[in-house]
Order: C-alpha cells, then sequence, then structure tokens
C-alpha cells in the first residue's frame, strides 16, 4: 500500500494538468451589442386627465367634485369609451389654511379637492372627438395623452428576435475583418427595452424608452388614418449583449 500512493498521486495530477491549462487559457471570443426597434401604429389612448374644485364648505366641494366626475363620465361614454375604461386614479381633499402673524392664527380659506382620472380609448380615430367632450364637460388638467399598443408583449418579442440577429451580425462582420469565424454564444444577456412615441414631446414630456437602433421594422397597419389625427409610429425597442466563440 506505501508504494502505490505516489503512484495514485502522479496519476491524479496528470488528470488535473490538462483542466488546469484550459482554465489559464480560455477559448478567445467577441462580445457585441445588437439593437432593434419595431415601429408600430397604436390603437389605443391612454388620456390622464385632472378634475379640480374648492370652496368654503366641505360637503360642497365633494358633491362638486362628484359632479364634474359625472359629467366627465358621461362626455366619455358617449364617444365610445367602455365603462370599464373610466377609472379614478387619485383623489386629495385638504384644507387651505392662511398664517397669520398679527395674531400667531392659522385660519381656514376653503378646501380643495383634486382627482386623478384615466380614461383609456380603444379607437384612435375618436381622439379628437373625446378630448374636446373632456374640456366641455368641465375638465381643468390635461396631464398626459399616451398614444400605446395593445400587443406590446408581441411586439417586444419581434424587437428581441431582431436585437439577436443584429447582434449575431455583427459579430460575423467583426471577426471576419479579422479573417476568424464565429462559434456557438458563451454568454447571453438582455438589455435595457421599451417604448417611445413622438407624441408625448410635443406635450413638454420626454421619451418612454431607449430610441437607438440597429435595425427598424414597421409593424403591420396604416400609419396614416382618415381624419385629421395622425398620430405617429410607437417605436418598441430591444438590446442584448452576447459574447461568441471565435474559431
Amino acid at each position: 500500500m506505501k508504494r502505490t500512493l505516489p503512484v495514485f498521486a502522479f496519476f491524479c495530477l496528470l488528470l488535473a494538468s490538462p483542466l488546469h491549462a484550459n482554465e489559464d487559457n480560455p477559448r478567445p471570443g467577441i462580445t457585441v451589442e445588437g439593437e432593434a426597434a419595431v415601429k408600430v401604429v397604436p390603437d389605443e389612448v391612454l388620456i390622464t386627465l385632472g378634475i379640480e374644485s374648492s370652496g368654503r364648505d366641505l360637503q360642497q366641494v365633494r358633491n362638486l367634485n362628484d359632479a364634474r366626475m359625472q359629467q366627465v363620465r358621461a362626455a366619455a361614454l358617449a364617444r365610445g369609451v367602455a365603462e370599464r375604461d373610466i377609472r379614478t386614479d387619485f383623489i386629495h381633499l385638504a384644507p387651505n389654511y392662511e398664517n397669520r402673524q398679527s395674531d400667531a392664527r392659522r385660519v381656514l380659506i376653503d378646501y380643495t379637492q383634486q382627482t386623478i382620472v384615466l380614461i383609456t380609448l380603444r379607437d384612435v380615430l375618436k381622439f379628437e372627438g373625446l378630448m374636446t367632450g373632456l374640456l366641455h364637460s368641465g375638465v381643468e388638467y390635461i396631464h398626459g395623452v399616451d398614444f400605446q399598443t395593445s400587443e406590446l408583449r408581441k411586439y417586444r418579442d419581434q424587437a428581441r428576435q431582431l436585437a439577436m440577429k443584429a447582434a449575431r451580425e455583427k459579430a460575423v462582420a467583426l471577426a471576419g475583418a479579422f479573417d476568424q469565424k464565429i462559434g456557438k454564444a458563451k454568454s447571453i444577456q438582455e438589455g435595457r427595452g421599451g417604448w417611445w412615441s413622438s407624441y408625448g414631446r410635443w406635450w413638454g414630456r420626454s421619451g418612454f424608452g431607449q430610441m437607438s437602433q440597429n435595425v427598424a421594422v414597421q409593424a403591420p397597419g396604416d400609419a396614416s388614418p382618415d381624419g385629421a389625427l395622425a398620430p405617429g409610429l410607437l417605436s418598441v425597442t430591444a438590446s442584448v449583449t452576447v459574447t461568441f466563440e471565435l474559431e
């Protein structure tokens, strides 16, 4: 038994040496980023409205705000918005005081109730008529108008596939410049994606996602519907970072 120990230890050393050598000399690779954007015709609009009521009597303020909410609801229903697509998002009711330095008293001025309403319109061609009706109903504020797509998941998947294709094509081109070829992918990491609408920029708002791209395709649909409103295309983006082996 004592004579076999050195032989056994030497045999283990031989087995471990090739593995150690592979770890010290990893196969060379190339890392690239692919980005893509799918152009989509929006098929719905999310409108964020603000209603504000003020007065000395608390109950009257609440009643006034409720009455305006009913007017907004009626205007939306009359222009084709479904009941389920009208919802209250936020309510703030608070007293307003004035601090008087003369007698160090805090005097009640009035009460204010603010209500945020979200309306989803699923026919963009009715947008102008809906906005006109809402403003006539007594809406004080238009906080946001977001053109969206109801099939965002589908277009995100398309953008991701295009980003993967762009990454592979970029890797092939870079490796080919040095007379090399790419092998299998060693790692794949998905980057940030999102959607972006040019409409928001005209309302003093920034974009809704990253707009950089290597590939752009237009989804089926009419980019210029009949009528005065032509909302433009959404840009659904995706990006990936892939490391390929070099052969």
